[in-house]
């Protein structure tokens, strides 16, 4: 009877080759003040991620400029081509960037930049205090308590401009091409489709919108703001598509307004101000 090892049972142990970054194979020469712009310039995580492969794929070859593909830039920093794409060339409409041709690089030239760092990029926390939940120092109205006074009160109110609301059940009435250039502006720069008109479900996703931002002002007694002011603040500053919304889905598909105006997502963006 043969005698049985456990080495027999084991597993063949391979191996594990441990790697340690070392300047002597090979290293990127980049001015300090360039990396602390860049930490400092409220990039999202994949027009950083872009910004470093240029840097690498210029500077790390003791160049100015290059042609970088997408495809060179979805393998260096895996992401999809389309999210590279759209991310290099944000980087240029802000200036970070320079184009001559199909070559890019870095715009030296730090105080052209238009980032955070030279005051272009507006955070949610600072125009949503002043959009979404800003403390009114008007006095309120004060109720009328007479037959005479509500009899008055009917004949004399103005028909509502356009950007406000009759009641809670009626739809909104508000600037519908200002939407239409908030939302488009916005969906520019994400790579999200654009709107033509206003549908039906978009009337009523920011009708709901709107009635959401009352039900808020009632519970915690602020004053509400105006129609055009909130939405349009909600769509620019309020609402930040995520990864899945621009693409990055098993579909590829990308999300518009629809899924901006989405109740749950009303919800979610509005608590964050309370």
């Amino acid at each position: 009877m043969g005698v049985v090892k456990l080495s027999d049972y084991r597993p063949p142990l391979e191996v594990v080759e441990h790697r340690v970054a070392q300047l002597e194979d090979g290293f990127t020469r980049i001015a300090n003040e360039l990396l602390d712009a860049a930490m400092a310039s409220g990039l999202s995580e994949t027009e950083l991620c872009v910004l470093l492969a240029v840097l690498r794929k210029t500077y790390g070859f003791s160049k100015k400029m290059d042609w970088i593909s997408n495809e060179q830039l979805e393998e260096m920093i895996a992401k999809h081509h389309t999210h590279c794409s759209t991310a290099k060339n944000l980087l240029i409409k802000k200036k970070v960037l320079m184009q001559e041709g199909r070559k890019v690089g870095m715009n030296t030239n730090i105080s052209e930049w238009e980032t955070k760092l030279n005051g272009f990029c507006k955070t949610l926390a600072k125009p949503a205090k002043k959009t979404l939940a800003e403390v009114a120092i008007e006095p309120k109205q004060k109720l009328l308590t007479t037959k005479d006074n509500i009899q008055k009160k009917k004949e004399n109110t103005p028909i509502p401009p356009q950007g406000a609301v009759r009641n809670s059940r009626q739809t909104i009435q508000f600037d519908r091409e200002r939407v239409k250039s908030t939302w488009n502006a916005k969906a520019e720069s994400y790579g999200l489709p654009k709107i033509r008109s206003i549908t039906s479900t978009v009337e009523k996703g920011l009708t709901n919108l709107y009635k959401a931002h009352l039900k808020q002002c009632k519970e915690t007694g602020r004053e509400p703001r105006d129609v055009d002011t909130l939405i349009n603040g909600y769509l620019e500053f309020g609402y930040q598509p995520t990864r899945w919304a621009m693409g990055d889905n098993p579909e590829g598909k990308k999300y518009g307004i629809e899924t901006a105006l989405r109740q749950q997502k009303i919800d979610e963006i509005l608590g964050q101000e309370a």
